[in-house]
């Protein structure tokens, strides 16, 4: 016991054992929601305050509106690729370190079977069993390994292994994120390019600036209020404080390029 346990409590292994399948479930990338959504919220978001920035770029280079609009595109399709690989391997990470946390605990059922036990006696103490009903539910789950194992999954380590979500899917998750921002902010900076500069006293290239500042931080205010909605966050504050970080570092940006 002393070695599965390293000298520890059972209380203070299981504590520590939380402690890892937290670690093997989160993201690499921060703290938005894992899966196809939280993949479309995170890329959408960088994409909207990206194509900010280059068009601000824009604004002090020689670039005409056609090579603007074409640089961007193109840098729009590298980004989603790039965007769409980098969840597929963050996705395939996480689903590695489940996979190594699950291997670790079927070897511990297989090889250290009194101490998972003991776990499982101290899991089940601290739901508020007790006496022979505990006795009962040990037994019944120390009988069966696949059981046991999804229990400890669970219980222990705080996994939920259904909730896993193939790479592919995240990449896909990536990529809409990215094309969509990317539609509708190249499309409305192309539409203002076109109507402002006979409206107002814009040049096209401030018009279509302009508009990939509405697209943009609109797609960013829709991906942010997903989500809020996604991580159970307060709506109105995670959108306004998303959209002033972003204002704040375009305005850095642009001051710092004058």
């Amino acid at each position: 016991m002393e070695d599965h346990f390293e000298g520890k409590a059972a209380e203070e292994h299981l504590k520590e054992a939380r402690e890892k399948g937290a670690l093997a479930a989160s993201e690499v990338h921060g703290t938005e929601a894992p899966g196809f959504w939280g993949a479309a919220c995170d890329a959408g978001k960088e994409t909207g305050f990206l194509l900010l920035l280059l068009f601000l770029l824009f604004l002090h280079s020689s670039y005409t509106l056609q090579q603007s609009l074409a640089t961007a595109t193109a840098l729009l399709l590298a980004w989603a690729l790039w965007k769409g690989g980098r969840a597929a391997f963050l996705g395939w990470a996480r689903l590695n370190r489940m996979h190594r946390l699950i291997t670790e605990e079927r070897f511990e059922i297989e090889h250290n079977r009194e101490q998972e036990r003991t776990e499982l006696i101290e899991l089940y103490r601290a739901k508020g069993f007790s006496g022979p009903l505990l006795d009962e539910v040990i037994a019944v789950l120390m009988a069966d390994d696949n059981r046991l194992l999804e229990v400890m999954l669970t219980e222990e380590l705080g996994l939920k292994v259904e909730s896993m979500e193939h790479p592919l899917r995240q990449a896909l998750g990536a990529l809409l994120g990215t094309l969509s921002t990317g539609v509708v902010a190249l499309g409305i900076a192309a539409l203002f390019a076109v109507a402002l500069p006979s409206l107002l006293h814009f040049t096209p290239m401030q018009s279509a600036t302009l508009g990939a500042l509405i697209g943009g931080m609109g797609m960013l205010k829709l991906f942010a209020f997903l989500a809020a909605r996604l991580e159970r966050l307060p709506t109105f504050s995670t959108i306004v404080w998303q959209l002033i970080w972003a204002l704040l570092s375009a305005s850095l940006f642009f001051f710092l390029t004058l």
